[in-house]
């Protein structure tokens, strides 16, 4: 049976990334987890510098959030690609992943994915109000690749600070091939 694990990360645009940690550490003692920036969207392959950060908002929940410096200024909503607003759950392995992904394409869904990430593989698609939603399950190198971005995630974070380009530090996510059928 289809089931469920919980919210793999909710995400939410920002102003200035290096800000939203420092606020977020400061005000609410939630700890940095780690950054990603590319200049290429993963899932769509459209071109769009980007820094993502991730935020421990405790008990397993995790708060996220993108700064697009090429995009207008944040307002409501209209400005946000459709590729960052989204919510995330968690599924068990990649077996759960495929049998979703299977059964929302059965009942009329349209879903994009599987999208390897690196430290896990996901689908995407979209509700019958049209908020974006994603199902995630854990890449069996996880460990490995939270520990390397783990040690890049504050040189990323400067670097974006400084240059609003994405570092290169973990360029590695999205450059594999994953050789899984799916």
């Amino acid at each position: 049976m289809l089931k469920i694990d919980r919210i793999h990360h909710v995400a939410y645009r920002c102003k200035d990334a290096k800000e939203t940690v420092d606020w977020y550490r400061r005000m609410l003692n939630m700890d940095f987890v780690l950054a990603i920036a590319e200049d290429q969207v993963p899932s769509t392959k459209e071109p769009d510098p980007y820094m993502h950060i991730f935020i421990d908002a405790g008990g397993g929940n995790v708060l996220a959030f993108f700064e697009l410096p090429t995009k207008p200024e944040m307002g409501r909503d209209p400005n946000t690609p459709a590729w960052v607003q989204h919510i995330a759950f968690k599924v068990k392995d990649r077996a759960t992943l495929l049998a979703y992904r299977e059964h929302l394409q059965g009942n009329g869904v349209e879903v994009l994915g599987v999208t390897d990430h690196g430290a896990f593989h996901s689908i995407y698609f979209f509700d019958p109000s049209g908020h974006r939603i994603e199902l995630a399950c854990p890449d069996p190198d996880e460990e490995a690749t939270m520990k390397k971005l783990d040690a890049v995630k504050w040189e990323m974070l400067e670097e974006w600070s400084r240059t609003k380009r994405a570092p290169k530090h973990a360029a590695f996510l999205h450059q594999r091939e994953f050789k899984q059928p799916g």
